[in-house]
């Protein structure tokens, strides 16, 4: 994995981040998330690395358009945002400079989270507009929850879908997958459940 960081910590703004997270999880009660609820570390860790990229340039303009259930969430990431830590799993010439230009996630919630936990892994999914990330696959077990932003989204061999802010996605285990964004950026919850929690997603065929 390529993980781009700078060292800092704010233990503040990703107990704020959690806490908001958590009252969006609270909020929209849906039964496949409920472990989430159930399992969610009490607080925060001590020390935080921080790192930040370039995709977090389109956060003002998602908390400007959120749907009401997030808009506290995605406001607090468009301003505390830079204070977690963003990732990303792959690396030219796998992909073009353009998405990763356009491409980041951050881990909340497990291992690498600086809410730290075994049971499962929650964070944010940051894209671009215009952006298409190819098909991928992992044996983790996923959920997203689209916080902000309209995109399309394929699993499987089934056709693609346009989701809303709110929709529930899931992929099975090792389900090929793939997200496009059109004229706005996409901001998405990502929940994993696995024994190996600190595994990468790998691209199928050529990016």
């Amino acid at each position: 994995m390529d993980d781009r960081t700078i060292a800092g910590s704010s233990v503040e703004e990703a107990a704020r981040v959690g806490e908001l997270t958590r009252d969006v999880l609270t909020a929209i009660s849906r039964p496949e998330l409920a472990f989430a609820l159930a399992q969610w570390p009490h607080e925060p860790a001590g020390h935080i690395e921080s790192a930040a990229l370039p995709v977090l340039r389109w956060l003002p303009e998602l908390a400007r358009t959120a749907p009401a259930f997030s808009t506290q969430l995605v406001a607090a990431l468009a301003r505390d945002g830079s204070a977690l830590a963003w990732r990303q799993s792959y690396q030219v010439p796998q992909v073009s400079e353009n998405f990763l230009e356009n491409y980041g996630w951050s881990e909340l919630v497990g291992p690498r989270g600086p809410y730290p936990s075994s049971a499962f892994a929650c964070g944010f999914l940051l894209l671009g507009p215009s952006t298409h990330y190819p098909t991928h696959h992992h044996e983790a077990h996923e959920l997203y929850l689209p916080l902000a932003g309209v995109s399309s989204w394929q699993s499987g061999d089934r056709p693609w879908q346009i989701q809303h802010p709110g929709a529930m996605i899931i992929h099975a285990s090792n389900e090929p997958h793939a997200m496009q964004t059109q004229e706005s950026a996409l901001l998405a919850l990502y929940f994993w459940r696995s024994n190996d929690l600190l595994q990468s997603a790998r691209l199928d065929g050529n990016a």
